[in-house]
C-alpha cells in the first residue's frame, strides 16, 4: 500500500510507490486520488505494470493526494476486478478511499451482522466492512467513528484512507505488518508506504513506523498519531523478514538483508553441511541467506541458479498449477558451476513442497551429485490467518509429513531447518513480548490475536504432526 498527502504528482508517486511494492502481490493493482474534493480511481488484474500499460489512465488520476494498492488474493478471497483496491466510496457528506491489507478473523460474522442491518457488500474485501462500521456509528465526528469501528475488528490488518480532508494510516493491535511513513520535505509531501523501500525510491525521508494499535492523520496542518487500542502486544510477522520484503526495507529498525544473512548464519552452525563443494541460493529472497551461510561454513558461495527476472513470485500464484509452470520458467541451473559438484541449495522456507521438489530436479538434472538442502526458517507446520496465503492445513507439506518423509519426496541428500531460537535470535527484534516480538505462528501454533471464526476449522483439522507440536509448545 502507498499513500501520498500534497503533492502536485500523487498518482505518478502513488504508481512509482506500488512499482517499488509490486513483489507484494501480483493480481491487481489501483490506485484513488482526491482531486480537490473529487475522487476518481483506476484499477485492474494484474501487475501494475499490465494495469497501467495505456498511460493515459494514470493522467487521468492527476491530483494532489492518492493512495494505492498492490493487489493479493488471500485465503480463497475472490480475483474478480470488485476486489481490487483501493475501494473508493461516495457518500453525501464525505467521499474516501480506502485500501487494506491483512486478513480480519471475524470478518464473517461481522459481513452477517451488517447484511442483517441492511448493508449491502459489492466485494469481498475488508476494506468494505470498516466503511460499514464507521458509516453506521453514532459517534459525532470522523475519528471517533474510525476509532469505535477499529476496536470491533479483530486480526491482521492495516489501512490507508484518504478523506476529502486528510489521510489516514492504520495498523493493528499486534502491528503483524509495518506501516512506515516519510516526508519530502521540498515539497511538503507526506508517504505512508507498507515497506521502507518504497519510501525511498520516492526520494522521501523516512521518519517513523505508525505503532501497534495506533493510527496517522495527515492533514493540510501537518501529522498527529492517535490511539484506538491500548491493549496491544508487538507481533511483527517472521515471514516479512524470511521471504516477503524486499532485502532493501527495514522493519523496526533492522535490515532485512542483513536479517536475512543472519539466518544463514544462524542456519550454518545449526545445521552445517562440510562435505560441499559449493553453497547457492534460491533466488532471490535466499541470496542474502545463502552468503551468510557461506560465511559461516567457509564453504564458496556460486551463482548455480539464474532467475529469469521477468516471472513473477511463484509462492503468491493462486493455484497449484500455476506454481509448478512459474517454478520451470523462472529458474534454471548453471550447469557449468554445478555439474559434478556437491551443493548446499539454501531456501527461505517450504510451503507447499512444489518449489523446493523442482529445484532440486533442476539442479540433478544440470549434473550436480549430491543436493543438501537447507532452510533459514522451522518448518512451517500452522495456517497463517492474518494476511499470508496459507490457509489450508492440507497445503502446509511439514503439517503432513516428517522431516525424513520429506527429505525422500523432495529427492535430496539431507535436509535441515532452522531452530525457532535461531530464527528469533538471528532476525534480532527486542521487544518486551513472547518471541522479542515475532509472530511465529505458523511454526509454533501460537496465534497472538486468537483464532476466531477460524477456530472449529483449526482443531477439526489438526495432523497428527501438528498435534505434537501444539504439546511441545504448551499451545493445546
Amino acid at each position: 500500500m502507498i499513500g501520498i498527502w500534497n503533492h502536485h504528482q500523487a498518482e505518478q508517486l502513488a504508481y512509482f510507490g506500488l512499482h517499488a511494492l509490486q513483489h507484494r502481490g501480483q493480481d491487481g493493482a489501483g490506485i484513488a486520488v482526491n482531486d480537490d474534493g473529487t475522487f476518481k480511481h483506476y484499477r485492474g488484474t494484474g501487475l501494475l505494470s499490465q494495469v497501467f500499460q495505456d498511460k493515459s489512465h494514470l493522467k487521468k488520476l492527476k491530483a494532489n493526494h492518492s493512495v494505492g494498492k498492490i493487489h493479493y488474493t488471500l485465503n480463497g478471497k475472490m480475483n474478480d476486478l470488485e476486489n481490487v483496491g483501493p475501494l473508493v466510496f461516495n457518500f453525501l457528506d464525505e467521499d474516501m478511499a480506502v485500501a487494506q491489507s491483512g486478513n480480519l478473523i471475524n470478518g464473517q460474522s461481522l459481513r452477517r451482522e451488517l447484511e442483517e442491518e441492511g448493508a449491502v457488500f459489492s466485494s469481498h474485501s475488508d476494506a468494505e466492512i470498516l466503511v460499514h462500521l464507521i458509516r453506521r456509528n453514532k459517534e459525532t465526528t470522523f475519528e471517533r467513528q474510525l476509532e469505535a469501528s477499529l476496536k470491533r475488528l479483530k486480526g491482521g490488518f492495516n489501512f490507508i484512507i484518504l478523506t476529502r480532508d486528510a489521510l489516514y494510516g492504520i495498523v493493528d493491535p499486534n502491528c503483524f505488518r509495518p506501516l512506515s511513513f516519510g516526508r519530502i520535505e521540498e515539497t511538503n509531501t507526506t508517504v505512508l508506504a507498507s515497506e521502507t523501500c518504497a519510501i525511498d525510491a520516492l526520494g522521501a525521508t523516512f521518519t517513523g513506523n505508525i505503532h501497534a494499535g495506533k493510527y496517522l492523520v495527515v492533514t493540510d496542518d501537518g501529522m498527529q498519531m492517535k490511539e484506538y487500542e491500548m491493549n496491544t502486544q508487538i507481533a511483527l510477522e517472521a515471514m516479512e523478514y524470511v521471504y516477503f520484503a524486499r532485502p532493501d526495507s527495514e522493519f523496526a529498525g533492522i535490515n532485512v538483508h542483513s536479517a536475512r544473512k543472519n539466518l544463514g548464519k544462524k542456519l550454518a552452525v545449526e545445521q552445517p553441511c562440510v562435505q560441499a563443494d559449493m553453497v547457492i541460493g534460491v533466488p532471490n529472497s535466499s541470496l542474502s541467506a545463502a552468503t551468510g551461510f557461506a560465511e559461516q561454513s567457509g564453504l564458496p558461495y556460486e551463482m548455480g541458479l539464474v532467475k529469469n527476472q521477468y516471472v513473477g513470485r511463484t509462492f503468491i500464484e493462486p493455484t497449484k498449477e500455476l506454481r509448478e509452470q512459474g517454478v520451470r520458467k523462472k529458474i534454471s541451473a548453471v550447469r557449468g558451476v554445478v555439474e559434478g559438484k556437491s551443493i548446499v541449495l539454501v531456501d527461505d522456507s517450504i510451503v507447499r513442497g512444489t518449489t523446493s521438489k523442482r529445484l532440486i530436479h533442476i539442479l540433478k538434472a544440470a549434473g550436480a551429485r549430491e543436493v543438501h538442502l537447507r532452510i533459514t526458517s522451522p518448518p512451517i507446520c500452522f495456517p497463517n490467518f492474518y494476511g499470508v496465503d496459507m490457509s489450508t492445513t492440507n497445503e502446509l507439506i511439514a503439517a503432513n509429513y516428517t522431516q525424513a518423509e520429506m527429505k525422500e519426496v523432495f529427492d535430496c541428500e539431507s535436509l535441515g531447518f532452522l531452530s525457532v531460537a535461531g530464527l528469533v535470535e538471528g532476525i534480532g527484534t527486542h521487544f518486551d513480548a513472547p518471541h522479542n516480538g515475532l509472530s511465529l505462528s505458523i511454526f509454533d501454533g501460537y496465534y497472538a490475536a486468537g483464532l476466531g471464526e477460524n477456530e472449529a476449522e483449526f482443531q477439526a483439522n489438526l495432523t497428527p504432526i501438528q498435534k505434537q507440536l501444539l504439546r511441545e509448545s504448551n499451545h493445546v
